[in-house]
């Protein structure tokens, strides 16, 4: 913990915009990731400002270890930067998911905090009901991203998940918290008729809707601005919200308040901080925001770095490419998402060849150092001729730029898309068309394909529900290595033969 200390007081020294003051009621706000990737999530340091923004509440955040299985081994107790204070010590422990595969750090954190992993394990008719009881167990919520596709491998875990946007709902919650505080079931139970509360142990896997935000609480931003994060000193800040596109795959495409939501070119420089040298647009499709050009004169014409979270190639123009280039730009990306023109008319993708080739042009026009392409690998209907037709793309590309990287990703279906159910391909058969799609390419193109073998895990639980859930705490308690994620899934019914639940299912196996 000596270690952890000196670590935390270094990294509390190199932040700027962190926030402390004394409040009625404190939430540990919990990212199950390392510091510089929880540090660089927009919407986890929105709910700390706006959790300190409330009267009489304020917010301390905690983080996965850095390593996890040492701080396991050496029995470290999870603490916050604040004040170096015990998570397990606050009365809410609050958690935000981006992903399937952060449910590990979730279990991680919770096991560090000292606190019972499972809520049955936490209520009062459970196995520790005396400490239930005397309020000793802080209440566990969980919102972020996971939340837009499918959070039920998250249920055993939370007592409250808020569904969707959680900017205004957090309040929701503390009034509700200030209300019920001594009565825990009466607090579960009257959340459980609001709007974007879900309530594991009284809605079983049934979901209610997504909450939708109003557009006042737009646009989120950085509160705390650091070098100690993988976008280093980097004030980030949403241009626009959701997205107006129809691509088959995307959760984004389940928009909650019926397409992409603008926010005026003035009101997003008009919040930039003036020391900030480095300006971060977030959003999901930050190009198709009509006063793009606008807001990139602004920044970059202030002698700001600037850096785009989405580029699409259909919409990338000379006069962008230019202000990306002044404002550091070396490398161009976007993504073709499928493997060739025929796959990306079967996902709705509207980009075609003449949009990656134009993109292409204007790297190689503005001197940028590489081209990088997202995409996709074993989407429905895929064959070894659309990786030839990548292949034989990929080399067209390279011809035309210094450098042509390709990041290739397995396709994961998700809840709540068109796509949602489509099988996972066979990791030997994506392994093959990675080698065949290198024979073709060798030399040319650089590729840089994530682990299909983790792919596979996150398409489980993203089609998985509640024995997901349990099976994720099982494989970290085991190791987290994929042998212990494997041993763990295979005695979890296969997504094809899920049934929803009315009631969750027996959680006695891992009620520790």
């Amino acid at each position: 913990m000596s270690d952890f200390r000196e670590v935390r007081l270094a990294r509390l020294d190199a932040e700027t915009g962190t926030l402390c003051k004394q409040a009625d009621l404190t939430f540990a706000l919990c990212y199950p990731s390392p510091y510089r990737v929880g540090m660089s999530s927009l919407g986890f340091q929105t709910i700390y400002r706006r959790l300190h923004a409330l009267t009489g509440v304020s917010a301390e955040r905690a983080f996965l270890p850095d390593d996890a299985r040492a701080a396991r081994r050496d029995g470290d107790t999870l603490c916050t930067y604040e004040s170096g204070r015990p998570v397990g010590d606050f009365p809410v422990v609050a958690f935000s998911l981006a992903y399937e595969l952060e449910l590990a750090g979730l279990v991680d954190c919770l096991d560090l905090a000292g606190i019972p992993a499972l809520a049955s394990a936490r209520a009062a008719h459970g196995p520790h009901a005396a400490a239930a009881q005397r309020g000793r167990w802080p209440l566990v919520v969980i919102g972020g991203p996971l939340t837009f596709s499918n959070p039920l491998p998250a249920a055993p875990f939370a007592d409250v998940i808020i569904m969707g946007e959680a900017d205004e709902l957090i309040a929701t919650l503390t009034d509700a918290i200030r209300a019920e505080r001594a009565d825990r079931a009466a607090l579960l139970a009257h959340l459980a008729t609001l709007p974007g509360f879900y309530v594991p142990s009284l809605h079983g896997e049934r979901l209610p809707r997504i909450a939708a935000a109003p557009d006042a609480c737009l646009p989120a931003y950085s509160q705390i601005r650091t070098v100690e994060t993988e976008l280093s000193d980097m004030f980030l800040i949403e241009p626009e919200r959701g997205c107006h596109r129809g691509c088959t795959y995307c959760v984004m495409r389940r928009s909650t308040n019926g397409g992409m939501r603008l926010v005026e070119p003035s009101r997003v420089l008009g919040l930039i901080p003036a020391d900030a040298r480095r300006v971060g647009l977030v959003g999901a499709a930050v190009t198709d925001h009509p006063g793009l050009p606008e807001i990139l004169r602004g920044i970059v014409g202030a002698g700001r770095e600037v850096g785009i979270s989405s580029l699409r190639a259909d919409r990338l123009t000379d006069e962008i490419v230019g202000l990306l280039k002044r404002g550091g730009y070396r490398t161009l990306t976007t993504a073709s998402d499928g493997a060739s023109e025929r796959m990306r008319a079967s996902i709705d993708r509207k980009t075609k060849e003449r949009h990656l080739l134009r993109a292409a042009e204007l790297c190689r026009t503005h001197g940028l150092k590489q081209l990088k392409l997202y995409m996709m690998l074993g989407l429905p209907g895929e064959t070894s001729d659309d990786i030839d037709e990548l292949g034989r793309f990929a080399l067209e590309l390279a011809a035309m730029v210094p450098r042509l990287v390709l990041g290739i990703a397995p396709f994961v279906a998700k809840k709540n898309t068109p796509l949602d159910g489509s099988p996972f391909e066979p990791i030997d058969s994506i392994d093959a068309k990675l080698t065949r799609l290198r024979a073709r390419v060798h030399g040319r193109v650089t590729l840089r394909p994530t682990s299909p073998k983790w792919a596979f895990i996150e398409y489980r639980l993203a089609q998985g529900g509640w024995p997901a859930g349990l099976a994720a705490a099982a494989a970290t308690r085991a190791g987290g290595r994929y042998a212990d994620w494997r041993a763990a899934l295979a005695e979890v019914p296969a997504p094809s033969v899920l049934v929803p639940a009315a009631r969750p299912p027996s959680l006695v196996a891992l009620s520790g």
